[in-house]
Formats: C-alpha cells, sequence, structure tokens
C-alpha cells in the first residue's frame, strides 16, 4: 500500500511540475529545486522535529545527515543506472557550489557541539536568500523559455487543477513515507540499534524515499533535469529549512554526538563536494558514475553497521576507503576535471 502510493503520489508531483514549467514558461530544472523539492522534504522535516520534541536530537540531526549522503549516492546512482543524466551549468557553477556551501556551513556550526536558535535563523536566512535566486532566475528564464498557449485552458481552472494535485501527490508521498518510517523504526528499535545509527539509516532512507520516487520517475520520462534538480534542492531544504526550523523552535538545542562530528559531518560536506568534478567532467552522471555512487553508499553503510557492532571491519573499511579508494578516485576526478577544463577553454 505505502509503495503504491509512492510511486502514485510521484508521478502525479512530476506530471505537475511538468504542466507548471510550461504554464510559467520556465525551466523544469527551476521547478525541480524549488516545488518539488520542497514537497519531497516534508516527510523529513515532521520527522526532525517530531525527534528534536521528544528529546532524540541524533535522529532529527542524523535523519538530514543520512538524508544528503543518500540522496546523492543512491538516488542519482539509481537514475543515472536507468538513463545517463544531463547536468545544466547552471547547477554546476550555482546550486551544487551553493550545496556545498551548506554543508560546510552546518559543519562550521555543528563544531561546538550544538545547533540553537542563533544558528537556526542563519540557516533558515540562507534558506530564503537561496528561494529569491531561484524566483530571479524563474523570471530571467520566463523571458526566453517558450510560453505556454493561453488559450488551452483557462487560468482559474488551470490554478485550481494543479494545486489540488499538488495537494494530493505530496499528501500520497508525505503518507507512503510515514506509514513505512514507522514500520522500519519499530524494526531497527526492536534490532537494538542506537539513535544515531537509527536517524543515518532507517530515518533517513525512508524520508528519502518521496526523492527517490521523483527521480526515478523523471529519470523514466526522460525529465533528466527534474531528477537532478530534486536531489540538489532537497539537500538544500534539508540543511537550510529542515535543520535551520528545527533548531529555532525546538526548546532546547540540538545536541551533535561527537561521532556526527568525527564521522558523518565529514562524510556529507565530502560527498557534496565530490559530485562537482563528477558533474563539471562532462555536465553529465554516466552509468559508470552512478554505479561507483551506489558502490560507495554501500561501503559507508558496512562501516555504519560495523562500526555500531563493534566489528574489525569498521578499522579495515576506513584504512581501504582512506589509502585506496580515496585516492584513487580523487586522482581520476583530477584527470577528468582537467581535461574537462582544456577542452571548454
Amino acid at each position: 500500500m505505502a509503495l503504491l502510493l509512492l510511486i502514485g503520489g510521484a508521478e502525479l508531483l512530476v506530471r505537475v511540475a511538468l504542466r507548471l514549467a510550461q504554464r510559467l514558461h520556465v525551466r523544469p530544472l527551476i521547478i525541480g529545486l524549488s516545488l518539488v523539492a520542497f514537497g519531497s522534504t516534508a516527510p523529513q522535516l515532521t520527522v526532525s522535529l517530531q525527534a528534536a520534541y521528544q528529546g532524540a536530537p541524533d535522529v532529527a540531526v542524523g535523519s538530514v545527515i543520512g538524508s544528503n549522503i543518500f540522496n546523492v549516492l543512491v538516488i542519482l546512482g539509481l537514475a543515472a543506472l536507468i538513463i545517463p543524466l544531463r547536468v545544466s551549468r547552471q547547477l554546476v557553477r550555482l546550486d551544487i557550489p551553493l550545496m556545498i556551501a551548506a554543508s560546510g556551513l552546518v559543519y562550521a556550526l555543528c563544531a561546538n557541539g550544538h545547533l540553537g536558535r542563533v544558528e537556526g535563523l542563519l540557516l533558515l536566512l540562507g534558506l530564503v536568500g537561496y528561494l529569491v535566486m531561484l524566483w530571479h532566475q524563474s523570471r530571467h528564464y520566463a523571458r526566453t523559455y517558450p510560453a505556454a498557449d493561453p488559450g488551452a485552458i483557462r487560468p482559474a481552472r488551470f490554478w485550481s487543477v494543479t494545486l489540488l494535485q499538488v495537494a494530493t501527490g505530496l499528501l500520497m508521498l508525505s503518507l507512503a513515507g510515514h506509514l513505512l518510517l514507522e514500520a522500519a523504526v519499530e524494526v531497527a528499535t526492536d534490532l537494538g540499534l542506537s539513535e544515531r545509527v537509527i536517524g543515518l539509516t532507517v530515518v533517513a532512507v525512508c524520508t528519502s524515499l518521496p526523492e527517490l520516487a521523483a527521480a526515478l520517475v523523471a529519470a523514466l520520462r526522460g525529465e533528466r533535469e527534474i531528477a537532478v534538480g530534486t536531489v540538489i534542492g532537497s539537500n538544500l531544504f534539508n540543511l537550510l529549512g529542515v535543520l535551520g526550523l528545527t533548531a529555532l523552535i525546538t526548546p532546547e538545542p540540538l545536541s551533535i554526538s561527537p561521532n556526527a562530528l568525527g564521522f558523518d559531518l565529514p562524510v556529507m560536506l565530502g560527498v557534496a563536494a565530490l559530485s562537482l568534478p563528477v558533474f563539471y567532467s562532462g555536465y553529465r552522471v554516466t552509468r559508470a558514475e552512478g554505479l561507483v555512487f551506489l558502490c560507495l553508499y554501500l561501503a559507508y553503510g558496512l562501516h555504519v553497521a560495523a562500526f555500531t557492532m563493534g566489528m574489525p571491519l569498521a578499522g579495515r573499511l576506513e584504512r581501504l576507503m582512506l589509502f585506496y579508494v580515496l585516492p584513487v578516485l580523487g586522482a581520476v576526478l583530477l584527470f577528468t576535471t582537467v581535461r574537462a577544463w582544456r577542452r571548454q577553454h
């Protein structure tokens, strides 16, 4: 039932996004970065607020960190396996650097061990600035993107039907995410997993299912700009909106665990930084790169599980990643980035 709601809500939301882009004569990327991204982060906001009020800050913060890692490595990886993703120059020049900057800002604000109301307000101001920037972009592209036929449908009927469909799609996605989340958290709690691990894995994956469904449906329909824009926009909304609002309105500052500071936040920042050279090397994400993304997430998931259970595998995975995989990956990305820069200049 939950999976049917998830797929149906994603399909409806992508269709509405395409019609809105045509009606407002803006690029589908703008709709993906704003409407679809905002709607798909609604379950994340609900879960983070609920966890913070119930005295589980590790779940509130960990779910955002884990969701951002999952979004880039798994959602983009799976979407690229379906169809190689085209990445617009706007994303490479503006939105992805902003995602990296937002990840770095959250890391810096968490360095003192907590997120309070001042930090939350700063993050929300960053979100407002990003939304203003998107509005200016939509105004710019409105002059160049082909407009819809104004006589095709009456404005009053169009907006009433569109708003109803948007609300229905968001409700279906939120309900599906909530149903899957309840079942997954119950199983994880019975297994004795810590709040940090539950937030990073179970909650993060379940709250990212709306983004996953929207991105995969968009990729299957050939709307690759919406697929990529949904992921980048969702990550920005998670960092600036979800964490910002949660830190602002909860009674006590959100405490940040030493494990999150020492491992999870650096991984999130590294994954955000990794996406820039991958996208810049050819303004696309190939199937091979998508497979690399998925393998990296598998290694991350294995490390979290092994560390939680105190297995020696955790240390081995760290050494393997630090001394072998990451240096080779960095060298390949550096080579492809330099080659792409020379080709473009």
